[in-house]
């Protein structure tokens, strides 16, 4: 069982949480995740850790409420405990001496790049961050990737907060901008972000990671389910990845397999809703009844 040492919701259907877990705090490398499971009754989901503290022996998560599962462990709070925390799990991020490198994430993705931020940071390169969300209510996040970067540029759908527009388009103005040298570039975030990132950088030829999210199950590479095309090769996210080379990655086979099981996510989600009288204010119900 993993203590739950601390609870914050930080933005419409996220919530942070510090997790006692000293072993994996102690051995977690940039860039690894989690598998968790909230329950006993709950599939397990892949989660990146976001930051950990070795002398407190906490791992920080952040999830994002979209099923049945993540759902359930929102009804979680402080002192309670996730049923399982396996991990640290995946490659570590690739880590080097760049220059001047822009990390950019989209909504939940942006827990990705914290850490890769800070990594890189630490190795001396200048860190330019782009932020991008929907609206100004889904940005996550700035203020402790502020503290990291050189510069941070906020974008949102809807204009409510930052720059109107996408991160492609800030990221596709630094590129251009003869004042800037943009010489590595991390991206985390929607698929199809990634997707457009990767082709803004392509034509500069500028070294573009990302990391995939594809389906995951046990996260060990036994189940097959995380399989992705990378470079006309199969990889599996989980121990291959989760980051790859965002120029040679199959986004469109990658989207295809995203939504296999979504008539049964949400349908399983309509159920659990349904079963618990669950409602979609956030109000907390118990899962138990």
């Amino acid at each position: 069982m993993f203590e739950i040492i601390a609870k914050e919701t930080v933005g419409p259907n996220l919530t942070k949480y510090e997790i006692l877990a000293p072993w994996i705090a102690k051995a977690r490398k940039c860039g690894q995740f989690v598998m968790v499971r909230a329950d006993q009754e709950s599939e397990r989901i892949p989660l990146t850790i976001a930051d950990v503290n070795r002398e407190t022996g906490t791992i920080t998560l952040i999830v994002q409420t979209v099923g049945k599962s993540t759902l359930r462990m929102t009804h979680l709070e402080k002192g309670q405990c996730f049923a399982d925390v396996a991990g640290p799990l995946g490659m570590p991020s690739h880590i080097e001496k760049y220059g001047t490198v822009v990390v950019v994430g989209g909504g939940l993705g942006t827990a990705v790049i914290y850490p890769q931020a800070v990594a890189l940071r630490e190795l001396g390169n200048k860190i330019i961050t782009i932020i991008g969300a929907r609206t100004k209510e889904l940005v996550i996040l700035e203020d402790i990737l502020g503290e990291t970067s050189d510069k941070v540029i906020i974008t949102t759908d809807d204009g409510s907060y930052g720059r109107k527009g996408l991160v492609t388009h800030a990221l596709q103005e630094l590129i251009d901008d003869p004042e800037t040298s943009v010489d590595a570039v991390y991206c985390a975030g929607p698929v199809v972000m990634m997707k457009y990132v990767a082709e803004v950088t392509r034509a500069s030829k500028i070294p573009t990671m990302v990391s995939l999210n594809p389906i995951m199950v046990d996260g060990t590479g036994m189940c097959g389910g995380c399989r992705v095309t990378v470079g006309g090769e199969t990889k599996f996210a989980c121990v291959d990845g989760p980051e790859f080379d965002g120029h040679i990655v199959d986004y469109d086979e990658l989207i295809d397999r995203l939504t296999t099981y979504r008539n049964h996510e949400q349908r399983s989600l309509d159920h659990f809703k349904q079963h618990h009288k669950c409602k979609c204010d956030g109000s907390r119900q118990n899962v138990d009844d």
